[in-house]
């Protein structure tokens, strides 16, 4: 992160960007690849801290955090030691005690990656404008050089970073920023029509002026959002161009951050020329877009429910599909398709599963909860195999490919 006095152009792949540091294009070691030009223009976009959102997430950090996503700022009280000779009592309790110390020091983990955030944001927050250098990783994917506060962050980051230099919004931004707006809320509303999530902000607009107007004193709707910080800063954009007397000429500084459907899965579906995936990863025209984790999830429920009716003395699983049955959604099943592509295996779709129930509480015992992630890790990849074969089979003909190519 630099001023403007402090930036400078990248011209060969280890000059420029910042002053007294090494910089270097390429995060791989004796990479020669020239890609200046590129990452100068990202170099160039001027940031700044959005200040009335900084000055929210600031009261809530003082406040004790525990609110949008912020972690607690206090600790998982320690159980206390049974006065018991139970063997067993007393193994459950050092089990409780251990995870309570994990907890704790996740906790203290997550906390330092606030400060740090936070204190770059309060020391860059009078400025006005800072630039952030970039460079290429192996893939040549581009990221900015400052590893705290930066705009490929967190909800958090994202949320109090905007452009320094606005626009006027225009019809066609107003349109969009009431898009952004409903995409940002998420829990289903983005996976709606275009004109189903202009109808779904337009229908909540008392709710968007009152988090703008009063966000931790009044009914705090944001905090439904699935991103409330980028939320909060986008209902009080809209806020501002809704009560202008021309809304379309208001200046904007809201980043409109876009993706695609899961990249991966959408290179392997146009590869194998997947006709299903590439319906489900929104490579095929539609109405509104195809959610693939909302397709897995809704398969993974359909096995689920199937091994479920079976006996459990002759199919052990059945109790476990019973338990799991209300937990099936998109959020259980994402992060498991998202790296299948990346070759995730059993034991990584099994700690991902687990760590989702273990949110929730699903699961109270240890050993149930160990066993439930390991019958739903099964599914959840039995599930992919079945919606994208293609991408499998290209898959296991480039790990084929790789293991000739090692032995020669």
């Amino acid at each position: 992160m630099l001023l403007g006095y402090l930036w400078e152009h990248l011209t060969s792949y280890d000059k420029g960007a910042h002053l007294f540091l090494p910089s270097y294009v390429m995060r791989t070691h004796g990479a020669r690849q020239q890609r200046e030009a590129a990452l100068n223009t990202l170099g160039n976009t001027k940031w700044r801290i959005n200040k009335r959102l900084f000055d929210v997430v600031d009261r809530i950090w003082a406040g004790g955090g525990c609110l949008a996503d912020l972690v607690d700022r206090n600790d998982v009280p320690l159980p206390e030691k049974p006065d018991t000779e139970d063997e067993a009592q007393l193994r459950k309790w050092k089990w409780k005690v251990k995870s309570v110390k994990k907890a704790n020091s996740e906790r203290h983990s997550q906390r330092c990656d606030i400060e740090l955030k936070l204190a770059v944001a309060r020391k860059m927050k009078d400025e006005d404008g800072f630039f952030y250098p970039h460079n290429l990783d192996f893939r040549g994917r581009a990221y900015p050089m400052h590893p705290y506060l930066n705009h490929l962050g967190s909800d958090l980051c994202r949320g109090i970073l905007e452009f320094a230099e606005g626009r006027p919004l225009g019809s066609s931004g107003l349109h969009w920023l009431k898009i952004h707006l409903a995409n940002l809320f998420a829990g289903g509303v983005d996976k709606l029509s275009h004109e189903g999530r202009i109808t779904f902000t337009e229908n909540h607009l008392d709710d968007i002026f009152d988090s703008a107007d009063r966000p931790l004193e009044g009914k705090r709707w944001w905090l439904n959002a699935e991103d409330p910080f980028q939320f909060l800063a986008a209902c009080i954009n809209l806020s501002e161009a809704l009560r202008s007397s021309s809304p379309e000429t208001t200046i904007s500084h809201i980043p409109v951050h876009q993706d695609g459907s899961c990249n991966g899965l959408q290179h392997y579906a146009a590869l194998g020329r997947d006709q299903l995936g590439a319906t489900a990863v929104n490579l095929v025209a539609g109405e509104k877009p195809a959610d693939v984790y909302s397709g897995i999830a809704a398969r993974v429920l359909d096995i689920m429910k199937r091994d479920a009716e079976k006996d459990p003395a002759i199919f052990p699983d059945a109790l476990r599909a019973r338990i799991l049955i209300n937990q099936v959604d998109r959020k259980l099943v994402k992060q498991t398709v998202m790296t299948s592509v990346y070759g995730v295996t059993y034991i990584g779709a099994r700690d991902q599963i687990k760590r989702r129930l273990k949110e929730r509480n699903a699961i109270a015992d240890d050993v149930e909860l160990f066993g439930a992630a390991c019958y739903a890790a099964k599914i959840t990849l039995t599930a992919l195999g079945e919606m994208f074969q293609a991408a499998r089979s290209i898959m296991s003909w480039l790990g084929d490919c790789a293991k000739v190519c090692a032995t020669l």
